[in-house]
């Protein structure tokens, strides 16, 4: 649910959490939206042959769940200005990947928001997110 209205965005301000389901689909999905089309993002053999237990979504996939997070929390007006994200652990199908986030700077109509990604293996995804905030709906 989008915030009510930018000025009411402070530092320490906690998004709420999301849950998203790691599913063969989205990762595969996600490689391909992305035109990624390495092996270990869409063939459970050849990841295997190369050491992973089975396929694992991409950083492209990654940065795109992380973006959603916090302009769904913001709304739809508001617009990323950067975002930079280290990754952990992998995410594989049957993961579920939960999104926490924490509003660590605001400077007049931006804020900055460190997000963590986890699943059952630690951290997938650690990052900042830069957001222009929305104005306040006009009636």
């Amino acid at each position: 649910m989008a915030a009510e209205g930018a000025g009411a965005v402070a530092v320490g301000d906690e998004l709420p959490p999301l849950r998203i389901p790691v599913t063969r689909t989205l990762i595969v999905a996600g490689a391909i939206a992305s035109r990624d089309y390495q092996d270990v993002h869409h063939d459970p053999e050849l990841a295997r042959a190369k050491g992973s237990p089975d396929i694992f979504m991409n950083i492209l996939t990654t940065n795109g769940l992380v973006g959603r997070y916090v302009t769904d929390h913001f709304g739809p007006l508001a617009r990323l200005r950067s975002l930079a994200v280290r990754l952990g652990v992998p995410n594989r199908p049957g993961d579920t990947l939960t999104l926490t986030g924490t509003v660590v700077a605001v400077d007049g109509r931006t804020a900055r928001v460190r997000v963590v990604g986890a699943n059952a293996l630690g951290r997938h995804v650690t990052g900042t997110v830069t957001v222009s905030l929305p104005e306040e709906e006009r009636r």
